[in-house]
């Protein structure tokens, strides 16, 4: 096994190997633009970590991996549109810096590319790839319509956050582990308790990005501190408050809710976090975290694979929950 550093290297070579087509410019700079904007990389590290862990050699899985990576990264590019974001990893959106037009165009193209470079797996385990893949495909889909549909509901539950999480983030991240996996040469039982550890990872992975948003030092998190709470989006954290609140705590969550006045959002940011602390609900999100750890852990026990692969991975999930940024 290679060290994390070693495995994210590899991803960013593959990547930055990728050639597009010079014209039309239009549909394909907007892509390579996205693609040099760097981000952790971690679908195709753990693409590559799983083949690894099991053939003793990452290279076969490098083609799937680039495709995970274009289709992680074709997702945040509608979501952008979506969400009106304006900036990704410290940089200008696509639909910024070019029009939204472009972004979904260009999205569309990233998406067809990601494909290709799946269907470059090997003949013999092309099927199980294909069909991993393309399942996790739908259900991210799902996720993301789920969390449009919260957006308009002031009563969402905890256990529906978590579902929609699972569905948008986090069964990517156990897709990337299994068809690295089923690469390698791992048989179906062990692939399927691999995704299962990348799906609790990924739980956990977005939990901490909600913490974070909140309570992360902004010298590190890389963007502003607040924008959920700024924008209303249902979070472990709103969802928590939402049904713990009483008395005034309840009312003012409720004002500020109400309340989209840009004018107002660091006091809005402020107040909310106020409430958050008086609550506790920092301290329970980080107990979620915990708990979704864990069970990505015992997962993880479940695979066959040497001492020096299974600490590979345990040094993975400890480096991700433990982040900044």
């Amino acid at each position: 096994m290679l060290n994390f550093e070693e495995y994210v290297d590899k991803a960013n070579r593959a990547v930055a190997a990728i050639n597009y087509p010079a014209q039309p410019a239009g549909l394909y700079e907007p892509i390579a633009y996205t693609m040099s904007l760097g981000g952790k990389r971690l679908r195709p590290v753990l693409a590559l970590m799983a083949c690894d862990a099991f053939a003793g050699n990452c290279d076969k899985a490098l083609d799937a991996a680039v495709g995970i990576e274009l289709y992680h990264n074709f997702t945040l590019l509608h979501d952008d549109v979506m969400d009106r974001a304006d900036l990704r990893r410290g940089h200008p959106t696509v639909h910024v810096k070019w029009n939204d037009n472009t972004a979904i165009l260009s999205g569309d193209a990233m998406l067809t590319m990601a494909g290709q470079y799946i269907a470059r797996t090997s003949a013999d385990v092309l099927p199980q790839v294909l069909d991993t893949f393309n399942r996790t495909a739908m259900e991210v889909y799902e996720g993301q319509q789920y969390d449009v549909d919260f957006e308009q509901r002031d009563d969402v539950t905890e256990r529906e956050y978590i579902d929609m999480i699972r569905l948008k983030t986090s069964v990517l991240l156990g897709c990337a582990c299994k068809i690295g996996a089923i690469i390698g040469g791992a048989d179906e039982k062990s692939a399927d308790a691999l995704y299962r550890f990348g799906c609790d990872l990924g739980l956990a992975f977005q939990l901490q990005d909600d913490l974070l948003d909140v309570y992360g030092d902004p010298a590190t998190f890389g963007k502003e501190l607040g924008g959920d709470i700024a924008n209303n989006k249902k979070t472990y954290m709103l969802i928590n408050a939402m049904t713990e609140a009483t008395g005034n705590d309840a009312i003012e969550l409720k004002r500020w809710l109400a309340d989209n006045e840009p004018a107002h959002r660091a006091d809005k940011i402020t107040a909310v976090r106020n409430i958050y602390d008086r609550l506790g609900i920092a301290q329970k999100a980080e107990k979620a975290i915990a708990q979704y750890t864990w069970q990505s852990l015992e997962w993880l026990e479940k695979v066959p694979m040497d001492d020096d692969a299974r600490r590979a991975f345990r040094n993975l999930a400890t480096m991700l929950v433990g982040r900044k940024k």
